[in-house]
Parts: structure tokens; sequence; C-alpha cells
């Protein structure tokens, strides 16, 4: 008995490590791929949406090349609640926090080295023959702006945060059963936040030139509805990672993790 509770808490353990894992590698890879500005449009070889919204202003799905792994962080923060509630997800939200804001400080440190001349001169041209600084460039690609950088931070841990509870709410709402409400249900809500957060911090607040209010409401309204119809196309992958942990855990040894991250949640919120 004794042995076999300790290969459950052994599992338990590594299940937490590697969502944990998977969590942390796509936020921090989605904060440093987010400097690039993509048209879903022309991706998807779809013509511009060209939405006017707020006054005018006329706008396409030209969206952070972040939110391509977003998705996968809200759909594994989920998870995480699942099977160990609100404070695994603080937990892990809070050390990803720490990991971005360490990978920036070293980013920041490397882009101010002096550059080998031989480098330099080795990559004078880019693929089409023309001039290039690859000094530069690496700065531009990797250096974003102080704006940028804060809203983000301070977008991504609340709407963590919200997602949690909202997450947590909505279960004692609906008990084990349908787990697709909860999952969008609290997406849906920590999002339409973070939408607005991050834009207001970085073009509204930091902006140089700062944004007008408006435009600020048009872009994030652009953002939250492209959220909103990802969040729907991940249900199937929500549903395929239960599947494997109930297979990895056991069906008995799934619904015990979930108990637990229930019961401790409610003694969290009553301490």
């Amino acid at each position: 008995m004794e042995a076999s509770n300790q290969t459950f808490v052994k599992k338990r353990n590594t299940l937490f490590f590697l969502l944990s894992g998977i969590f942390l590698t796509n936020a921090l890879v989605a904060e440093l791929i987010g400097g690039k500005i993509f048209s879903l449009e022309k991706t998807l070889g779809l013509p511009p949406a060209q939405l006017e919204l707020f006054g005018g202003f006329v706008l396409d799905f030209n969206l952070t090349a972040g939110v391509v792994l977003w998705p996968v962080v809200f759909t594994v923060s989920d998870v995480i609640n699942e099977y160990f509630g609100v404070g695994g997800v603080r937990r892990i939200s809070f050390a990803t926090v720490g990991f971005i804001i360490y990978t920036f400080f070293m980013i920041w440190l490397s882009a101010g080295l002096a550059p080998a001349d031989f480098w330099v001169q080795l990559n004078a041209k880019d693929s089409l023959g023309q001039p290039m600084n690859i000094n530069e460039a690496y700065g531009r690609i990797f250096l974003q702006s102080q704006g940028i950088i804060i809203g983000s931070l301070v977008a991504f841990l609340v709407g963590q945060l919200i997602d949690a509870f909202a997450f947590q709410w909505l279960r004692r709402l609906t008990g084990n059963r349908v787990i697709w409400v909860r999952a969008i249900g609290s997406t849906l809500i920590s999002q339409l936040i973070d939408s607005f957060v991050v834009l207001s911090i970085a073009f509204y607040v930091f902006g140089n030139p700062r944004w007008p209010l408006v435009q600020v409401l048009a872009q994030g309204t652009m953002n939250y509805l492209y959220k909103f119809v990802v969040a729907i196309a991940m249900i199937p992958v929500l549903y395929l990672a239960h599947a494997l942990i109930a297979q990895y855990l056991g069906r008995e040894g799934s619904a015990k993790v979930v108990e637990q991250a229930r019961r401790s949640t409610l003694f969290s919120k009553s301490s």
C-alpha cells in the first residue's frame, strides 16, 4: 500500500513538473517572439477583415506572433488548475514572471556587448545583398520597449490569477461536469482584461507616440475576438490532455488529484 502511494505521489509530482515546463516554455517563447506583428488574414490566404470600430478605426487581424503560443499557455493553465488548484497556477505564474524578467535582463546585457568586427563584416549584407547592420538587427529583434515588457508582464500575471479564480468559481457551479464551460469561461473572462491591459500600458501609458484611447480599445477588441475563436478551437486539445492524464494516473488516481485540488482551493479560500 505504501509503495503504491509513493508511486502515485511520484506520478503526480512528475505531472506537475511536465505541465509547468510546458507552461513556462510557451510563455517565455511567446514573450520573445512577440516583437513580430503578422497578418492573420494573409497567413490564412483570406482578404483583410477591414472591421470599423470605435469611431472609424478600420482594423485587420494584425497580431503579435506571441498569440500563436498563448492559447497553449491558457489551456495548460486550465489543466494545472483542474489538477493542482489555484495554488498550482499561482506558483507557476509567479515563477514564470521571474524567469521572463531574468530573460529580458540577460538579453539587455547581451545587446550591450561590443560586437566582434568579423561578425559584423560577415553579416554586412542580407540574403538579398542589401547592406545590413547585424548588431542593430539583433537589438531591434530582441529588445522590446519598456512599455511592452511591463504591459505584457502585468497583463500576464493579472490574467493568470483572474483565470485561476474564475475557473474555480465556474467549477463550483458545474462540479466535475462540462470541462469546456469552465475552461472557455475562465479564459474569456481573464483575456477580456489581458487584451486591454497590455495595450493600455504599452501604448497609452508608455507609448511614444502615445496611442489615443479609442485606438487602444479598437485594437484590444480585435485581439479579444481572436482569443475568443481560439479558445473554442482549443476545446479538443483540452479534452485530449485530460484523457492522457487519466491514462497516466489511472481513473482513480486522476479523480483523487482533482479532488485534492478542489479541497485545497476551498481550504485556501476559507483560511
